[in-house]
């Protein structure tokens, strides 16, 4: 493993989930010198903005965890805002690492890069052998280009600048807003309201039946940190210039009917779950094969429902106790 505690790291999107538990996961190591900007003193949508503050600093390694995000509704309504906004952003913040000599980076993809009928689990190479899943195709489009951008830095110029392809992630400064979060936020917003009006009834999208597997965002932050210092030599043999991101998940999966009932139970929800059947329920299955990362030394340590307990305490301490 390589680690320099003097190194100076810039996490991009340190406020959202990932960025945030990113910054937590360095700290406890003890690096010294974290460089965040928020939106209000770094537009990473302005490139030329983006440029100047890679040249006002030093900069050693870069997490680019940055990225407009949200659930299958936000994804369907606003496909313009996630294909342009997370190309600009990657692109920006790829293209000035390499000018200003940056030689480590790390990339944050999703899996939604893969295709919608991709085998099951999904190994690494599925990238780009199929077509994607509609409702969140330009997020995914975007993505794969980020991946694509680190491997061409690469194969060009020689930067070490790596990929990790997280399942789907939840825990602490997640997005709970009503209609554009991602599942488990949704459902943990759903099921404290419901509590707290005295519901004997919550409505969920979809049939239930799709199969997801998910990842606490504190498990995720480690294996990035994981993944950033794997010496360059073992990164490169373990994977290939044109295919080179790696997946990170659990390797283990469970219905969205299960996760409602097991979230229900966290909550203290007694009343009965019903499924909308009418509302979409993107891919039928998305379970990744993390075979590749465990083979380099690291597996996940966070079980759901002890993840999700987390998660809702958080919620209640930062959010559930305010008028929502």
């Amino acid at each position: 493993m390589s680690r320099d505690l003097n190194q100076t790291v810039f996490v991009a999107g340190h406020r959202g989930m990932v960025g945030s538990a990113i910054v937590r996961r360095l700290q406890s190591l003890g690096y010294r010198s974290i460089l965040r900007a928020g939106r209000d003193e770094l537009d990473l949508l302005d490139q030329a903005a983006v440029q100047a503050y890679f040249s006002a600093h030093r900069i050693d390694q870069v997490y680019l965890a940055a990225a407009k995000v949200g659930g299958i509704h936000a994804n369907n309504t606003l496909p313009a805002e996630f294909i342009y906004q997370n190309l600009m952003i990657e692109a920006n913040i790829i293209y000035a690492a390499h000018l200003n000599g940056v030689q480590r980076l790390l990339f944050l993809g999703s899996s939604c890069i893969y295709p919608k009928l991709a085998e099951q689990p999904m190994q690494e190479q599925a990238l780009l052998t199929g077509l994607l899943e509609p409702t969140n195709e330009p997020y995914a489009i975007a993505k794969i280009a980020g991946i694509k951008l680190c491997e061409s830095y690469n194969r060009q110029y020689g930067r070490d600048y790596r990929s990790v392809m997280p399942t789907n992630l939840y825990g602490p400064n997640d997005n709970f807003h009503p209609e554009n979060s991602h599942v488990i936020p949704a459902l943990i917003r759903r099921f404290h309201e419901a509590v707290q009006a005295g519901d004997d009834e919550v409505v969920i999208w979809g049939s239930g039946t799709p199969m997801r597997e998910f990842l606490h965002v504190d498990d995720m932050a480690a294996a990035s940190v994981h993944v950033m210092e794997l010496d360059a030599g073992i990164y490169q043999v373990n994977t290939q210039p044109m295919l080179s991101h790696i997946n990170v998940g659990t390797g283990v999966d469970c219905t969205i009917r299960e996760l409602a009932e097991t979230l229900a139970k966290v909550a203290g929800f007694k009343g009965q779950l019903s499924f909308d059947a009418t509302k979409p329920d993107g891919a039928p299955r998305k379970l990744m094969d993390v075979s590749r990362l465990r083979s380099l030394g690291w597996k996940y340590r966070i079980g759901l429902e002890e993840g999700l307990t987390d998660t809702y305490r958080w919620f209640i301490d930062h959010i559930g106790r305010a008028r929502i």
